[in-house]
């Protein structure tokens, strides 16, 4: 019996150290850097504890299914945004970024085994609903979130429109756990949203950053030149570029909103990793935001962008590309920005496709700003620090550096502020949440939209003080 136990840890050892050499082939393709010597006995202890569960295991189960299991854990317990993703998730994320797919829209990350909502997507079930930044979905329709992984969870949450499922949320400040059901949309986030407020002030509002969100800002900034001018201003005074709850997306997206405001070939982000091609600059230049374009869609960009005064509001939702767009703007002095601090998520995620058509998202390297800032878990603190209410109450949120095994800050070791925990309440409600449910979410650019409200009051003093 020993012997054939022996025999079999051999056959599973090697066959857990061809899956890693071949993880390593992989996602080293086309580099020169030579395969680390591997760790025998650790590996050998990974044999042992996979052939117990082979041989000892109540139920059999599928060599597959141990070793995606073995791949998923080692991701999944390096920082919150590492991750295995088998075929359907692969495909799920190709879809996500081209801007539709099925779900709910939700932002989320697993905290504790729940998964917490970073923040829900703008227009969507999980946003008309009221989810918010922080919460934990402890239950999907009756089975506990706990003991899920979070890409078992994300499966469970999508599925066909018009299908329903029932979230039970925790949320701090609620005395118990309260039941949401949200109907499944095909959800087709729109990007960008413009409109021109009194006074010939343009907002601009970008939700999430897309292949074509890019391009979409330039075509609202035309719009809003239009608007101006068929309502007989004397063009566009000053511009808000509102980044609050977006959580990010495509990279070179990011670069090409930030492009529109800054000089061409200035510098908007850099990244910096272990391997060569994690360390690269990014500037306001075609190469780095025309990817898939022939044509350089800046050439069609009103010459105001470039010029008028620019407001750029921000919040602990505003995560990943939002801030590398805050980043820039602020060290470059082209904007004020104006908020709360952002979420700080400032990490760079690879995806690497393995033959199986899955594929392993990793973190490869940091973000920094034009000036060499950190973002990561700590984010981008405003130039100028407005709440969401008139009564200064601060909203808490979820932030990167709430998440378990987050990244560390490597400029700053003490940059990771906690979310600010709201003031005790006396039980009464002030005047401007009189009338707000706690599930209501913030209408932007609404009449109530204390932040914008703001930033159009500091456009008005720039003006004045331009003359």
């Amino acid at each position: 019996m020993s012997s054939k136990l022996q025999k079999a840890g051999l056959v599973a050892s090697g066959l857990i150290a061809g899956v890693l050499i071949s993880l390593n082939f992989s996602a080293s393709a086309g580099k020169d850097a030579a395969l680390s010597a591997l760790p025998v006995d650790e590996l050998r202890s990974f044999a042992d504890v996979y052939n117990a569960i082979k041989q000892g295991y109540v139920e059999p189960i599928e060599d597959k299914k141990l070793i995606t299991h073995a791949i998923s854990g080692m991701l999944a317990n390096l920082d919150p945004h590492s991750a295995y993703l088998d075929a359907d998730s692969f495909k799920d994320l190709q879809v996500s970024t081209q801007g539709e797919f099925g779900g709910l829209g939700i932002e989320v990350g697993m905290e504790d085994g729940f998964v917490k909502v970073v923040a829900p997507i703008e227009d969507t079930p999980a946003y008309k609903a009221g989810l918010k930044s922080g919460d934990l979905i402890i239950k999907l329709d009756d089975t506990p979130v706990k003991g899920l992984t979070l890409n078992d969870a994300v499966k469970k949450m999508r599925g066909k429109p018009k299908t329903q499922i029932r979230l039970t949320i925790a949320r701090k400040g609620e005395t118990k756990p309260f039941e949401v059901t949200l109907t499944r949309e095909k959800i087709k986030v729109q990007s960008v949203k413009s409109k021109l407020l009194e006074g010939g002030y343009g907002y601009l509002r970008v939700t999430q950053f897309q292949e074509e969100t890019a391009p979409d800002v330039v075509k609202h900034l035309e719009k809003l030149a239009k608007a101006d001018k068929d309502a007989k201003g004397d063009g566009i005074k000053g511009l808000v570029l509102d980044l609050r709850n977006d959580p990010g997306g495509l990279l070179n997206g990011a670069v090409g909103v930030a492009a529109a405001f800054l000089p061409p070939a200035t510098l908007v982000t850099s990244t910096d990793g272990r391997t060569e091609d994690a360390k690269r600059r990014y500037n306001a230049s075609p190469e780095d935001y025309q990817r898939g374009f022939k044509d350089d869609f800046m050439k069609n960009l009103p010459a105001y962008a470039k010029i008028t005064p620019l407001v750029v509001l921000v919040n602990g939702g505003s995560a990943s590309a939002s801030e590398i767009v805050a980043g820039a703007l602020q060290d470059h002095k082209r904007a004020v920005v104006m908020g709360t601090q952002t979420f700080g998520k400032g990490s760079v995620q690879t995806v690497l496709p393995l033959s199986n058509n899955a594929a392993i998202k990793l973190t490869t390297a940091r973000y920094y700003t034009p000036s060499g800032r950190s973002i990561q878990a700590k984010g981008i603190t405003p130039d100028v620090i407005v709440e969401e209410t008139a009564n200064g109450e601060p909203r808490e949120r979820l932030r990167e550096a709430d998440l378990e095994r987050h990244l560390g800050n490597d400029k700053d070791k003490t940059a990771e502020p906690a979310a600010p925990k709201p003031p005790v309440k006396n039980g009464k409600k002030g005047k401007d949440e009189a009338e707000e449910s706690p599930h209501t979410p913030l209408e932007f650019a609404s009449k109530n939209d204390y932040q914008l409200t703001q930033a159009t009051n500091l456009l008005k003093v720039w003006q004045i003080i331009k003359r």
